[in-house]
């Protein structure tokens, strides 16, 4: 059979194709990260607050890569206006969800509202909106209540916070800067309710300033085959007395792509701390530095092999002061995108400040011995899952040993506070099952939960003091076409314990620790945000809807039902 020129043509141009579709197959590519899950680790010491976008209140957290970086223009949501007496203080990680495509958006709103317990509610943002070359933003918040669960002024509390904000990208690289200034009021309302007279507010009123001032560069090319994220700061920190903290701190993220499927990585931590109080001044200095590689074998298969080297100043306990663990994680894909299951060694140190610590704790008593956690080594096992669309789901456990974990105990002078308290015989055993189960169908309903058993065995300690064994959250929410915005969530933390010393009626007069549980918590919290036009909206803000002034640490009972209404005003 004979062949025209014009088919000779045809037939040369399809095996090209064919050929150039070949080779494509077999070039090696940078693996892609949308869409996938990825192997996860949780270090479960000292959580510092990190954020729920539905709620104040987190757990310990699944550490993911971050996602790429978000746009600043001010979204249309209703946050949550918990007040400060009410906080958990739990902290847990949403898993990153694909983002839809922006809207335009304003930049600027403020909200104003008003409560029972004498409660009052205010924020304002500005923001510049998106734009190619820069990013500004102020953000003012307050946040109190005039009367408490206990004898009116009492037991009032407030929160103020002042942030700025700004980036500048030149090319490939962002430069930018914040400062955050927060001022706290609480009162120690935890004494005896048969005291007479009755303590003035102002006898028992604790105020803490806080500001953070932080430099920062990092790259913007997620394609480039080095990504660094460089930040530097100042954070100050003093209460109503003579306690005060000074830290100078600096954080290094890098990885850098030696392969297309392999990666060199290099993290540190430096941080300077000097602490005074009335009776006493000591610096904290603190040094941690994790280098990783990791590798991706084949389409299944992330290992990663390194080491962190940590150094801490604190000598409490006679806790080693230099730390060497493994860091080694394991991931195996067993359904491509759908099922990985991971697990690793680890350890390393967790900074712990007061900057923090009056933030989980606003009853902390003077001259309180404040010690870095040291955890390892600890094991990690888990798995990460997608079985349906808009679903993901994951569970870690994790075995370790921690060294100078700290606890929060009613103090022996007076037990309306509290002091820092630790397992001083070796270390504190811990088994953590975190658990997390969330479902998103395109930011119009959001259902999930995030649940914790924690396991503590602890040698010279009674019990371990205001840890709670379990703690999880339960929560949703639904957007009816951009009008009304309905939510809640149900927070569950089973009971601790925390001791008083009770006084013997015989001669000599001695006093015996007596140990207490603590009430669990049962919190349901219900919101409704509609808006009336483009830039009008109303909110109502249900708190502890169950009535139950249960009490999260001894003798502080929080408020019942609490309610917040107001009007926001976007411009």
């Amino acid at each position: 059979m004979s062949v025209s020129p014009s088919q000779r043509l045809a037939l040369t141009a399809l095996l090209a194709t064919a050929a150039g579709a070949t080779l494509a197959q077999g070039q090696p590519t940078k693996p892609r990260t949308r869409g996938t899950i990825e192997d996860a680790e949780i270090e479960v010491v000292k959580e510092r607050e990190n954020q729920l976008p539905e709620a104040a209140r987190n757990y310990d957290k699944v550490e993911l890569p971050a996602p790429a970086k978000a746009d600043r223009a001010v979204k249309y949501t209703f946050p949550d206006f918990r007040l400060p007496s009410q906080n958990l203080n739990p902290t847990v990680r949403v898993l990153t969800i694909k983002q839809e495509e922006l809207q335009p958006l304003q930049g600027n709103y403020a909200r104003l509202g008003v409560g029972n317990y004498a409660s009052l509610f205010g924020e304002a943002h500005a923001h510049t909106t998106r734009n190619e070359d820069h990013a500004l933003g102020l953000d003012l918040r307050h946040l109190s209540s005039a009367r408490g669960p206990v004898d009116g002024k009492n037991s009032s509390v407030s929160q103020s916070r002042l942030g700025l904000n700004g980036e500048l990208y030149r090319g490939a690289v962002t430069l930018g800067a914040n400062v955050k200034l927060g001022r706290d009021r609480a009162n120690f309302y935890g004494y005896n309710p048969t005291t007479e007279p009755k303590p003035s507010p102002d006898s028992i009123k604790q105020t803490f300033f806080r500001t953070d001032a932080q430099v920062f560069v990092r790259n913007r090319d997620r394609d480039a085959k080095f990504q660094y994220d460089l930040a530097g700061g100042y954070r100050y920190w003093k209460d109503r007395f003579e306690a005060k903290e000074s830290d100078l701190y600096a954080q290094l993220r890098t990885a850098y792509y030696v392969t297309e499927k392999g990666r060199v990585r290099l993290d540190g931590d430096l941080s300077f701390i000097s602490q005074k109080d009335s009776a006493y001044s000591v610096s904290r200095p603190f040094v941690q530095a994790t280098a990783q590689y990791e590798q991706r074998i084949g389409d299944r298969l992330d290992v990663g092999i390194g080491a962190t080297l940590g150094y801490t100043g604190d000598t409490i306990n006679d806790a080693k002061q230099v730390t060497v663990f493994p860091a080694i994680r394991v991931g195996y894909a067993v359904v491509q995108d759908k099922f990985v299951l991971f697990g690793g060694l680890g350890g390393g140190l967790q900074r712990v400040t007061l900057y923090d610590l009056t933030q989980e704790n606003a009853w902390l008593g003077k001259r309180q011995q404040v010690a870095d956690t040291r955890r390892g080594p600890s094991v990690f096992f888990g798995f990460n899952a997608a079985p349906a669309r808009a679903l993901q789901a994951s569970v870690k456990v994790t075995l370790a040993n921690d060294y100078n974990l700290y606890f929060y105990n009613n103090s022996g002078r007076d037990s309306s506070r509290f002091d820092l308290v630790y397992n001083r015989d070796g270390s504190t055993q811990l088994v953590n099952v975190h658990g997390e189960l969330i479902y998103n169908a395109a930011e119009k309903l959001r259902l999930g939960t995030k649940l914790d058993y924690n396991g503590y065995k602890v040698k010279t300690l009674a019990k371990p003091f205001h840890r709670p064994n379990f703690q999880g959250v339960f929560f949703g929410s639904y957007n009816m076409n951009e009008k009304l915005m309905l939510g809640g969530e149900l927070y569950v933390l089973s009971s601790s314990y925390g001791s008083t010393l009770r006084r013997s009626s015989l001669i000599p007069v001695t006093y015996t620790e007596t140990v207490q549980k603590t009430d669990a918590v049962i919190d349901l919290n219900l919101r409704a945000d509609y808006r009336f036009s483009e830039n009008l909206s109303f909110f109502v803000l249900g708190n502890n809807l169950l009535g139950r002034k249960y009490e999260r640490f001894l003798n502080y009972p929080s408020k019942g039902v609490n309610v917040l209404v107001g009007a926001g005003y976007q411009f």
